[in-house]
């Protein structure tokens, strides 16, 4: 799952990036409103954390272009800003969630995982496929109730597919959205990555749709 960061004090920052990272998060970081504009408008994201207050560009402002824009990644809210006024603001802006600082980053992750659900449209941390459980909570997976030893990058991979599960996943968008700027982004690489898994998880669960790319299959 890829998420953008968008927060101008460093410690917050870090914070942040460690916390979602050890969620399963792919993060992504930058520290000003107009950066974040063009980022956020022309990438794709499973998850926004969005300060209000940033350089450049007030966070308010980035919302309504991105939405204005056709940017439909779930955004949460970080703001010193306590007022219900300003709350309500951001809300009709297009935000789906909303923290004031200071928060327990606990609740943060929680709000994270649940808006990821959401938009994938599924409301339960537990999927369901056939043999297969895939907690995204735990960032765990099963078969027949047996844990299976998962890396932090095959979870994503699983994850992912889970999230989607009501489509067919190309290979680009997987590379997207697993593989952080640093890291091999070759199609080599998720295939290497599908073939673990299906070592682990079985042949006929992480199905390959020929010429469209990857899905889960209910039926294994």
């Amino acid at each position: 799952m890829r998420a953008l960061v968008v927060e101008d004090d460093p410690r917050i920052a870090d914070d942040l990036d460690r916390a979602l990272s050890a969620s399963g998060f792919r993060v992504e970081r930058l520290s000003d409103g107009e950066s974040a504009w063009f980022r956020g408008g022309t990438e794709s994201y499973d998850l926004i954390v969005l300060d209000l207050n940033l350089p450049r560009l007030d966070g308010l402002t980035v919302l309504k272009r991105w939405r204005a824009e056709g940017c439909n990644a779930p955004v949460l809210i970080l703001t010193a800003r306590g007022a219900w006024t300003e709350r309500v603001e951001g809300i009709d802006a297009g935000a789906d969630d909303y923290l004031p600082k200071p928060f327990r980053m606990e609740e943060l992750i929680a709000r994270a995982r649940a808006l990821v659900r959401r938009a994938g449209g599924h409301g339960a941390a537990l999927q369901q496929f056939g043999r297969l459980t895939v907690d995204l909570n735990r960032m765990s997976a099963s078969l027949d109730g047996i844990p299976v030893p998962v890396t932090p990058l095959e979870f994503r991979l699983v994850a992912y597919l889970a999230l989607n599960r009501d489509r067919v996943v190309a290979p680009s968008e997987l590379l997207e959205h697993l593989y952080g700027d640093d890291d091999s982004r070759e199609a080599n690489a998720l295939e290497a990555l599908v073939a673990r898994l299906r070592r682990k998880l079985g042949p006929g669960v992480i199905a390959t749709r020929r010429g469209f790319g990857y899905h889960l299959d209910e039926r294994a």
